[in-house]
């Protein structure tokens, strides 16, 4: 395990509100019991997500896929209307609501028992989807791209996930640097997680942010050292699944990748990750059944 400096923890320690250690979040109506690892399926409402762009683009898309995730054993589904992947384009804040607000009123009226989390960067997005019933607010920007959306999501209760990025989606992967990663991760989670509490969130899942300003090696560094996130007492999710850290190391394409992902996510799991993000929810229910078998969580 890394020691990551204790004195910055210490620094930090008075202004930290812990996640309270039973497992059970608040999102919106809904109760996520973390008693065990999660999956949260991903429902990409983009043109040009870098694995399934353009596939879910009206009602009955929305629907099926929801259904098949949920009928494999989702315990959260994430939407997402602006792609974060490397070099992706601009996308409005206007469009990503237009994109954005019609599959939430749907699919929280269709499935009220289901937690819905909304991956977006903006105040005002979090906002509208938690009024509209979104349960998490899954923030791959640590808060760095938008000032108000902690305030925005400690007034509206709901619990947030913190992703560490460094620099921006268009910018994230020109040449990212660091002296030790995982102490660095640590160190930005330390100063997150303060702010957080200052703006009135009561839960937070971390995110070390595979792919997110990191080179291949950078992320095999972090999967590594993931239970030195457990520290701080937080849920810790992984979002490896089909990643380019995977295809491009093994000279496949995103399509090739699944049983890469579930090998990572073995080793994801063994090392604390409670909450597994994916593509692909069967499998990934199968490896935290395998993972169970050890005696892990």
């Amino acid at each position: 395990m890394v020691d990551f400096n204790q004195e910055t923890m210490a620094f930090w320690s008075d202004k930290i509100t812990p996640f309270p250690g039973n497992g059970t979040l608040k999102c919106g109506k809904n109760m996520l019991v973390i008693d065990k690892p999660l999956v949260m399926g991903i429902l990409n409402l983009t043109p040009d997500s870098f694995y399934d762009g353009g596939h879910f683009t009206n009602a009955d898309s929305w629907i099926s896929q929801t259904e098949k995730m949920i009928s494999e054993g989702a315990s959260i589904i994430d939407l997402g209307a602006v792609s974060t992947r490397p070099g992706a384009e601009y996308v409005s804040e206007e469009e990503e609501i237009s994109r954005l607000l019609p599959v939430i009123d749907l699919l929280t009226k269709r499935y009220s028992e289901m937690v819905f989390s909304v991956d977006t960067f903006r105040s005002r997005v979090a906002k509208l989807s938690a009024d509209a019933g979104a349960g998490l607010i899954n923030d791959i920007s640590g808060g760095s791209m938008d000032t108000e959306l902690l305030k925005t999501v400690g007034e509206a209760g709901l619990p947030y996930i913190l992703t560490h990025i460094q620099g921006t989606p268009s910018t994230m992967q020109l040449d990212p640097q660091y002296s030790d990663v995982t102490t660095e991760v640590c160190h930005f989670f330390t100063q997150k997680l303060a702010e957080s509490s200052q703006a009135g969130i009561r839960d937070v899942i971390l995110d070390p942010g595979f792919g997110f300003g990191k080179t291949i090696e950078h992320n095999y560094q972090l999967l590594n050292g993931l239970s030195t996130f457990k520290q701080f007492g937080c849920p810790v999710l992984v979002g490896l699944s089909r990643k380019s850290m995977i295809y491009k190391l093994l000279k496949i394409t995103p399509d090739e990748a699944l049983s890469a992902t579930s090998a990572l996510h073995i080793l994801g799991i063994i090392n604390g990750a409670d909450i597994l993000r994916v593509h692909d929810v069967k499998e990934a229910v199968q490896v935290i059944n395998l993972a169970g078998m050890f005696g892990k969580k």
